[in-house]
């Protein structure tokens, strides 16, 4: 089994392999997809969609870089192509809250708090332009380096800086004029 710099799977080259790297960076991944769609259930939509095509170009993989950014640069493609076909709907989290089983004890107007922050950071998220939208969740989300983050989008790493300084200003002037802190 080959393994990348930080012990991972690196190459998907049998569905042990595919298996392995759905065991190891399946939380990161659908975390992006979760926070990129506005949805869960889109989320695991297409994180089967990312591991399938990973599977079906798994001849093209080569280990030139971390095999997250090359899920992450597959599940970026997919929410892209989402995005074109219909207009992209974030579904508020207190939609998905509400019917999510569990509860850890905490109080309600501590969620209530948490849940108006994400709302209002999703809101801040939408009124950023996409680039900036899609370098900011690759970044926070995926766990990318900024090196890795110019690779996924295509552009270059002086771009892809560019794209977060630019979209975190914006995301602190727009929270700041609705209280929330940035």
């Amino acid at each position: 089994m080959e393994r990348n710099r930080e012990g991972l799977p690196s190459e998907p080259s049998s569905e042990a392999r595919i298996g392995e790297w759905v065991l190891a960076y399946g939380c990161r991944l659908r975390g992006y997809l979760w926070a990129a769609t506005g949805s869960p259930d889109d989320a695991d939509e297409l994180i089967q969609e990312v591991f399938h095509r990973a599977w079906k170009s798994r001849h093209r993989y080569r280990e030139e870089g971390k095999p997250l950014a090359y899920l992450l640069r597959i599940a970026d493609r997919l929410v892209i192509d989402r995005a074109r076909r219909r207009s992209a709907m974030t579904v508020p989290e207190e939609t998905w809250r509400a019917v999510e089983p569990g509860d850890n004890g905490e109080p309600p107007w501590v969620r209530l708090q948490r849940q108006e922050a994400t709302r209002a950071l999703e809101e801040a998220m939408n009124q950023l332009s996409p680039i900036q939208r899609r370098v900011l969740l690759l970044k926070y989300y995926g766990d990318l380096t900024f090196a890795e983050i110019a690779e996924v989008v295509g552009c270059p790493l002086n771009t892809a800086l560019s794209h977060a300084r630019r979209g975190l200003e914006r995301l602190r002037q727009v929270l700041a004029t609705t209280g929330e802190r940035p």
